[in-house]
């Protein structure tokens, strides 16, 4: 699943079709293509892993999920979920979800969720955090509502960095490390976006699938943890267990 960065590279790949008319669309999405058609692009816009196409009065909101992909400016073989051409080129989705939202954007995201958004409230993610002491860190750090971008990836690396044992509760953790872990959060973020724009992402992984600890050249542990089951890389003598 891509993370909010990856979706801010599409965002950046693709602003030269903002202000473009749609001059014709197709697709096997249920949505009604005849809404798109005909119509300018206001704005493209990003809520952590969801891409955003942005008209006058609806929003085509587009989420990869697990295996989703795009082609800007050329097609695969098989039939897009959505297909748009402008006059300077074309934007095709396969294997996502699409919806339609309905009205003004604003009124239905919190920008101040998203870590690589310029509205990012940190003490907004304290708050939220708060509300939450029994819930492991692993999970809550994938709690888009909190920290809206925030893939598995970047789970791991920043407890990692934050030296936090992925099964800790989140109550339990110090204030000065859950303080950490949300500025992490963010700066990793930005971190990725620039890594992986020079395609060197997976050299700066310090836990994400890695086998040793380079702190305590001791074997990680890797193991499905929280509610949502989602994979962890840690270590048990360097990340510390707050339970």
């Amino acid at each position: 699943m891509p993370e909010g960065p990856s979706i801010v590279i599409l965002r950046e790949e693709t602003e030269q079709f903002a202000g473009q008319k749609v001059l014709s669309v197709s697709g096997n999405t249920s949505i009604d293509l005849d809404r798109i058609q005909g119509k300018k692009i206001q704005e493209i816009k990003t809520w952590g892993e969801h891409y955003l196409i942005c008209f006058d009065d609806f929003t085509v909101k587009i989420h990869l999920l697990m295996f989703g992909t795009y082609r800007i400016n050329e097609r695969k073989e098989t039939t897009p979920r959505l297909s748009l051409v402008f006059r300077n080129g074309e934007l095709n989705f396969y294997t996502c979800s699409i919806k339609i939202l309905e009205g003004d954007i604003n009124l239905h995201y919190d920008w101040s969720e998203d870590v690589m958004n310029i509205k990012w409230d940190p003490e907004n993610a304290k708050q939220n955090l708060e509300k939450i002491p029994n819930q492991m860190i692993c999970d809550a750090v994938l709690d888009q509502n909190i920290f809206s971008g925030v893939g598995n990836i970047i789970k791991n690396e920043v407890l990692y960095r934050c030296q936090i044992h992925p099964e800790s509760l989140t109550g339990k953790i110090p204030v000065d490390k859950i303080e950490e872990i949300i500025d992490e959060c963010s700066i990793y973020s930005f971190q990725f976006l620039d890594w992986k724009k020079k395609f060197e992402l997976k050299k700066h992984w310090l836990a994400h699938t890695k086998k040793i600890c380079l702190r305590c050249n001791l074997p990680f542990i890797k193991k499905h943890t929280g509610v949502k089951k989602r994979r962890s890389f840690f270590c048990t003598n360097c990340q510390q267990l707050h339970t």
